[in-house]
This record gives C-alpha cells, sequence and structure tokens, in this order.
C-alpha cells in the first residue's frame, strides 16, 4: 500500500513528536508527559492515550529503556498493534457477498461505494448497485454517475421509496444474473435514530430471507477530517446496526489521523480501508504498520 503524502496525515503530529524525543538523551518523566500531550491533541482521545502511555511506561520500566530513541520504537509497535485486527482487517472475499454501506451525509459514502465497486471489479467480480438511500434527493444521481464512470449497474426507485424495496429489487437482479457483490448505499439520518434502526432492520430482514446463502459486511465511512466527531458517529451507528469495519475518507489532508487508533482501541473496530485522494483508485487497505510510519514520518 503506497500512501500519498504521509505526513499530511497527521499534520504537524510526527514533528512534534520527533521534537519531544530527540530533544533529550535519556528517557525522563517530562518527556513521557509531553509525549501523552502530542497523542492527546492528535485525536487520539485521553482514553487511548493513557492506555498507550500505561504500556510504554511499563516497557520502560521493565526493560530499564534509556534512549528516546527506542521509545519512538517502543510506541509505533503499541500502536501498529492497536490497530491490528488479523484478518478482520481483510473485506470478506466469499461470494456471493452484500456490502451494507452506512454513513452520514457528506462523510465521502457514495464516493467511497464507486471506489469500492472499482476494486472488486479490478479483481474480476461482478457488481451491482443499490440505490437504497432514497430520502437524499441526489443520492441515486450520485451513484448512478459512479455507476456509469465504472460501467456497473445501479438499481433505484423513486425519491421517497421504500430503500427495503430497492435491496428486494437488486438482490432479484443480482441472483438473476449470478453477481459476486451487491453493494448497498443507505440513508444515514443519525438525528433519527429510531426511524435509520428501522429502516436498517427491514433491509437486513429482507436480505436475510432473499438472500440467505451471502456473505455479508456492514461498512460505516467516516471522514477523518472530522476528527473526534467521526469517533462519535462509531459509537452513534453501532447502537443502530451491527458494524463489521469501518473506512476512513479524506486522509490526503487531515492532521486528525489519531481517530484510526481510537476507533481500534475503543470499539475494537477494523479500518478496511482508507481515502486517500479524490480518483477511482485512491482507497487503498489499511496497512497498520504502514499508516503507524505516518506517525513518525518512516
Amino acid at each position: 500500500m503506497e500512501l500519498q503524502n504521509k505526513k499530511g496525515f497527521f499534520g504537524k503530529m510526527s514533528e512534534r513528536l520527533s521534537d519531544v524525543i530527540m530533544a533529550r538523551s535519556e528517557v525522563d518523566d517530562e518527556m513521557l508527559e509531553e509525549m501523552e500531550e502530542v497523542l492527546i491533541t492528535s485525536d487520539m482521545g485521553m482514553e487511548t492515550t493513557m492506555h498507550i502511555m500505561d504500556q510504554v511506561r511499563d516497557i520502560i520500566k521493565n526493560e530499564s529503556i534509556k534512549k528516546p530513541e527506542t521509545v519512538k520504537v517502543i510506541l509505533r509497535k503499541i500502536i501498529t498493534e492497536m490497530l491490528d485486527k488479523g484478518e478482520a482487517l481483510k473485506l470478506s472475499s466469499e461470494t456471493p457477498l452484500v456490502v451494507l454501506m452506512i454513513g452520514i451525509n457528506g462523510g465521502g459514502k457514495t464516493t467511497s461505494i464507486g471506489k469500492l465497486a472499482h476494486r472488486f471489479q479490478k479483481e474480476g467480480r461482478s457488481v451491482v448497485l443499490a440505490a437504497a438511500d432514497t430520502f437524499r434527493a441526489a443520492a441515486g444521481e450520485q451513484l448512478e454517475i459512479w455507476g456509469e464512470r465504472a460501467g456497473i449497474n445501479v438499481i433505484r426507485h423513486e425519491e421517497g421509496s421504500d430503500p427495503a424495496a430497492v435491496i428486494f429489487d437488486s438482490i432479484q437482479s443480482a441472483k438473476a444474473k449470478g453477481t459476486d457483490v451487491l453493494i448497498c448505499d443507505t440513508a444515514g439520518r443519525l438525528q433519527n435514530k429510531s426511524n435509520l434502526m428501522a429502516e436498517l432492520e427491514k433491509m437486513n430482514r429482507v436480505i436475510d430471507r432473499e438472500f440467505p446463502d451471502a456473505a455479508r459486511e456492514t461498512l460505516l465511512v467516516l471522514d477523518a477530517t472530522t476528527g473526534k466527531n467521526a469517533v462519535s458517529q462509531v459509537k452513534e451507528f453501532g447502537e443502530v446496526t451491527k458494524l463489521t469495519g469501518v473506512i476512513l475518507t479524506k486522509l490526503d489532508g487531515t492532521a486528525k489521523g489519531g481517530i484510526a487508533v481510537t476507533i481500534s482501541d475503543e470499539f475494537d473496530m477494523p479500518v478496511k480501508f482508507i481515502g486517500v485522494g479524490e480518483g477511482i483508485e485512491d482507497l487503498k487497505e489499511f496497512d497498520p504498520w504502514e499508516f503507524t510510519g505516518g506517525i513518525f514520518n518512516e
């Protein structure tokens, strides 16, 4: 996975950590407190930062670490392990596969659907898109634009129609054509959680009934530039439906990359993909070791 402009993911975070570590000839309490402050202000949050720094302090004590440069290595290893969810980082390779995409408007959901569909095509898998966000006027049109760009069929109904009906028709089309992957756009109206929950439950019932053999993924699309607000969305959407992973978008120009660590730590949630640009190829599989390299500009 080649990450573009790594330093841009974290803004001054890598510089600030390096300044703290390299300014000293020996590890001391003041250095550790300053490291703690850098992590907290980089959207890793208090709880996750404390979790990280407790482990750092334990290793320093148990192994009698004196060199600041060694602390940098320890810190990267701890954060990488937090991010590494093993096989859960990978999207299901089974077919047929149904992917429910959820997230608030403006978070990059439709764009991520287009990019993900393109990835599946490059892997040789056939795809159909379901325009099940029927409450936002432009949602279906935007999805069709991405469908045309990628040469993928889009199933859509009239604005305001039942999203579960769109899912039903899309499943019938996928089954009839032997399509490998069905990607479903859904509404993200968190301000009315009870309606959204009922809507998603109905969609899931239709999928369970009409496509029982299909593997399932439910991916939450989050805008990394919103920082702590993105973290709260994991909690909110997690209360509405069972999530299997996260896609972090707009990482090409944010200083808030630390939210990936918070999400992985607080919710035990895998980040499956990151968006690093506007192009159709700019959706990359998440690699924890390479991602933490951005924190240390390595």
